[in-house]
């Protein structure tokens, strides 16, 4: 039929039941509640509209201009019910709307962005204004219209600087708190709406109206949100059709198998109405959950029995960090995230807002809110031996508030956000008058890298191992220099992944959606993918690092101050109910946080790794086990450090100084020539080439490889030349020859330097197009057979041809000169002298790269934003997805066939000493992005065109190790990733 869906046909006769009302018996569709900055949904609306008149062609819509001049008028109209009345007196004085009998579908949005509460106290009361906002305008619909189904949907979309202007505290709160607010804003409000309708029985008290909530709100691209960067114009539209079927799915009776369309997010199924569930949803033919069912759990015990008998410190206060006694420390204190601050761990599973509660005094590390008795903290165990200890938080606030106090947690905090936390502790300690900063132990707690993992995939290079170590090891310096007398326990990052379990599991009513927001390169990626294996790896590394820059002993310098890594949360068993099942109870309202429960498990978990062996601590945190509190004993009465464990760090492989060059290791062993001199190149070992030689454009002369400025650009840095240079050794610097150096120190050919005088055989000429090749060919061949120190006839050579950028980059400018077609025939004629005239020679041909990926290296410079356009008009001036921009791709592609066509031919098999090999590693070539969609511009040079030395060093392992695969299994994509040890070595085989 070409239609998308079977059930497309109206009912027979027309439904008198809201409950029986198919897709295709709608006569009318309006919608209530855009406004003037709407613009993604209304566009989501309209094409639900085109979507919907495939099922009901005659459909009359109030969402368009163009089929009513009235439309406008509907937004001005701010209030939900002002605009419910529009509609009605709409409905009802249209001559083609049979109003008795036309069944009508109204969309309400209810706009998240709208609700502007900075302080809790206003969460509350601006919820519940919009809920009888809603709540007036269906009792209006209600008794103005029949026949007629309500679908009230939240919309939290144009992330953008309106709703920032229109609700000042946005700007003020970290990006991690906005965050948080909004999606636990968004959560309420759906929980308060859904309340509304089990209270008003879903307005259902005649057979044909009724009203129903639909089960998650809209939410734009969390990428975005994530990354701060507006989507392209592809994304965004992708964004708007997922959202249009999100909407029509949420219209649609739930089906078994409708969860199923996820797919690899490029293809985006749209789910049809089926035999069995045909209708439109309502709550009369498809009952759902709602939060108020949710059972209030039994509040566990928090509390926990003190085992201990020997309390007491040691009889004088010892200088040592080593022989501290848990009864020694006087001041606690505590840096990281939400898990810190405390947010929800105390919240009844059914209140999501309460999440964006801070319950300091209920923290596992640092809060003291009353006793060990009900309360399970690190501080009330300490209590216990130090009545006198200070430091911790009590109730609930913000960091900033005095009974914070040395609990300076940020909620959505990252690694690099530690350490503007550890210095507002120090001079929070420094300040105040019950801590003897110079003489009281301290004991500092530092658990952070939740979020960072939360967000990697959108940022890989900032939340990268080496970022997050860094932040720790500047934390924990300035903590080492700036304070006597403390033990800092340093918590490895939690294993996150066994979150996942509950978001998987529908069973357990999580709003998945919310943590979708909160952590979506957790939650996102698919069972057994590739990101799944990028986040497990990613969570490895920070907690292996992390030993690294302690076992380096640089915070053991003095007897004062150590750091020990508590290892409780390096593997974590999600806790279960008797069937199996995921246990909630451990977690807040929002399946994220933790509840009060997992907190004292943790405060457990950690106290007993203080008392372990370094060594021999617990590295499992297991939240459903009954976890006893261990005691000092007299053999060992100290909180354990490496020292009282007789525990020796595994010294350090020494952390990667900064890069000073782009040199490259070398390990291969086997580096003889051939035993004689082969006569047949297909023998050819990398000690038997004598001499090397190359042709091309500015990419091969090294024009700007090492510029610091604009004046740089003149020059050809030839002696850094990828396929060509021989500047320094390969320690320092990384090109062909200083490979083939390793194989025969006695190579002739290349360049060194700078410009033209020490060029050797590197005839590439800055600007150079196809038709030049054949002229550096005859210069080469010429310069050769000069050379006193080159056997023309016996030495082997081995020349690498890399053209065609300039022709792709001006192709607009000259289609017949620049043709696909001219570009293989120049090469031709190229290759057709060698075969003539060169005895022994291998030719390497590169094959053209990809060329539009240029566009997206952009720094914010005269010479990016200039120079980079008249270097290369044709493929940085067209416009994203503009036809010029298509039509160079294609032209870009004809090229790469062309020159496979003509070396795949046998044209030039007629000889044993003669060979030409196409090397693709650039075939598919891209550019190493920091971030999403951020090219990382130190592969340019200062005009983002010309390739700096680094992208040389690249190129140049990327075609040594190309050369040594077999034809037709060769690498044809890139790996530019900064590691020394990238040089493969030719093999016996």
């Amino acid at each position: 039929t070409g239609l998308p869906c079977t059930q497309m046909f109206p009912s027979q006769p027309a439904p008198s039941n809201v409950n029986s009302v198919k897709p295709s018996d709608v006569a009318v569709l309006s919608s209530i509640g855009l406004h003037m900055h709407s613009t993604e949904l209304s566009t989501v609306v309209s094409r639900l509209r085109e979507l919907m008149t495939l099922f009901s062609p005659a459909l009359i819509s109030l969402l368009s201009d163009e089929t009513n001049l009235y439309a406008p008028q509907l937004v001005q109209h701010s209030t939900l019910v002002e605009q419910a009345k529009e509609v009605s007196l709409y409905i009802q004085n249209n001559q083609v709307i049979d109003v008795d009998r036309d069944w009508k579908l109204v969309l309400l949005f209810v706009q998240v962005d709208q609700l502007c509460a900075c302080e809790q106290q206003q969460v509350q009361s601006a919820i519940k204004a919009v809920v009888e906002e809603v709540d007036d305008a269906l009792q209006l619909l209600h008794s103005q219209l029949n026949r007629t189904i309500v679908s009230v949907a939240l919309w939290d979309g144009e992330n953008d600087s309106f709703h920032n202007k229109m609700c000042r505290c946005m700007e003020t709160n970290s990006e991690g708190e906005v965050r948080l607010l909004k999606a636990m804003l968004s959560q309420a409000l759906q929980e308060s709406l859904d309340e509304l309708m089990v209270k008003k029985r879903w307005y259902g008290d005649r057979e044909d109206f009724t009203v129903l909530v639909q089960d998650t709100p809209f939410i734009t691209d969390p990428s975005s949100v994530a990354s701060g960067k507006p989507l392209s114009e592809s994304q965004a539209s992708q964004q708007t059709d997922k959202l249009m079927v999100q909407m029509w799915k949420n219209l649609l009776q739930p089906t078994s198998d409708q969860h199923d369309t996820e797919d690899n997010g490029k293809i985006i199924a749209l789910p049809c109405p089926n035999e069995d569930r045909p209708f439109l949803r309502t709550e009369g033919n498809s009952p759902s959950y709602h939060h108020s069912d949710a059972s209030p759990l039994l509040h566990s015990v928090t509390g926990t029995e003190m085992p201990c008998e020997d309390l007491s410190p040691s009889a004088s206060t010892p200088t040592s960090v080593h022989e501290l006694r848990p009864g020694d420390i006087k001041v606690v204190a505590a840096v990281g995230d939400s898990l810190t601050a405390g947010n929800g761990i105390a919240s009844s599973p059914s209140n999501v807002l309460d999440v964006l509660h801070q319950y300091r005094g209920l923290s596992w590390s640092i809060g003291g809110d009353e006793n060990l008795t009900t309360v399970t903290t690190l501080p009330n165990i300490l209590k216990h031996f130090n009545h006198n200890l200070t430091g911790y938080s009590v109730g609930m606030g913000k960091q900033q508030t005095p009974q914070a106090f040395l609990n300076q947690a940020v909620a959505g905090a990252k690694s690099k956000n530690i350490p503007s936390q550890v210095r507002a502790l120090v001079a929070r300690m420094k300040n105040d008058s019950r801590i003897n900063f110079e003489s009281d132990w301290k004991m500092i707690t530092v658990f952070i890298g939740g979020n960072d993992i939360c967000e990697h995939c959108y940022n890989s290079l900032l939340y990268s191992a080496d970022n997050y170590v860094r932040n720790i090891r500047d934390s924990l310096d300035y903590l080492h220099k700036e304070v006597p007398r403390a033990l800092v326990n340093l918590i490895e990052p939690l294993h996150i992944t066994p979150l996942r379990e509950m978001h998987m599991d529908t069973s357990l009513k999580c709003p998945t959606w919310l943590v979708n927001i909160l952590c979506p390169c957790v939650i996102l990626p698919k069972a057994n993918s590739e990101a799944l294996q990028m986040l497990e790896d990613l969570n490895r590394s920070y907690q292996r690092l992390l030993h690294e820059v302690v076992e380096s002993s640089r915070y053991d310098t003095r007897s004062d101050f150590t750091v020990v890594i508590q290892p409780f949360f390096r593997e974590v068993i999600v806790p279960r109910l008797p069937d199996g099942r995921a246990d909630r109870s451990f977690f807040s309202a929002d399946c994220f946080h933790l509840s009060q429960k997992a907190q004292t498990q943790m405060a457990r978990s950690l106290w007993n790794n203080m008392l372990e062996p370094l060594g021999n601590k617990t590295s499992t945190q297991d939240f459903t086990v009954d976890i006893n509190l261990k005691c000092p004993t007299k053999t060992s009465p100290y909180i354990r450090t490496y020292n009282n464990s007789n525990y020796i760090y595994a010294g350090l492989s020494p952390t990667p100084g900064p890069i000073t060059n782009w040199g490259s290791d070398f390990s291969c062993v086997d580096l003889a020539p051939s035993d004689t001199v082969p006569t047949s190149v297909h023998t050819l070992r990398p000690a038997d080439i004598k001499v090397v030689a190359a042709l091309g454009d500015s990419s091969t002369a090294g024009t700007g490889a090492k510029a610091k400025n604009l004046f740089g650009l003149n020059t050809d840095y030839t002696g850094v030349s990828w396929s060509i240079g021989g500047d320094k050794t390969l320690e320092s610097v990384t090109t062909l020859p200083n490979i083939l150096k390793k194989f025969n120190p006695s190579l002739k050919g290349f360049s060194r330097g700078q410009g033209s005088r020490q060029k050797g055989f590197n005839m590439a000429v800055a600007g150079a197009k196809t038709s030049d090749i054949p002229g550096q060919v005859q210069a080469l061949i010429k310069a050769m057979r000069e050379n006193k120190e080159v056997n023309f006839e016996k030495d082997w050579k081995l020349v690498t041809i890399f053209v065609g950028g300039n022709d792709l980059c001006n192709y607009c400018t000259d289609q017949n000169n620049l043709s696909p077609k001219n570009y293989s025939h120049n090469l031709m004629l190229s290759l057709d002298m060698f075969y003539k005239e060169v005895p022994r020679l291998l030719v390497n041909v590169v094959e053209l790269l990809q060329i539009n990926p240029l566009k997206s290296v952009k720094r914010d410079t005269l010479g990016c934003s200039l120079l980079q356009r008249t270097s290369c008009p044709c493929v940085i001036n067209p416009a994203e997805n503009s036809p010029e921009l298509e039509e160079m791709k294609r032209i870009n592609h004809e090229y790469q066939a062309e020159i496979q066509y003509l070396i795949s031919g046998n044209r030039y098999d007629g000889r044993e000493d003669f060979a030409v090999v196409l090397q693709p590693f650039l075939h598919n070539s891209f550019i190493p992005h920091i971030g999403v969609g951020e090219a990382d511009s130190s592969f340019f040079s200062v005009d983002c065109f010309h390739i700096s030395e680094r992208a040389h060093a690249e190129m140049a392992i990327a075609l040594w190790n190309n050369m040594l695969e077999p034809v037709g299994r060769k690498q044809a994509y890139n790996n530019f990733t900064y590691d020394r040890s990238k040089i493969h070595c030719p093999s016996e085989v």
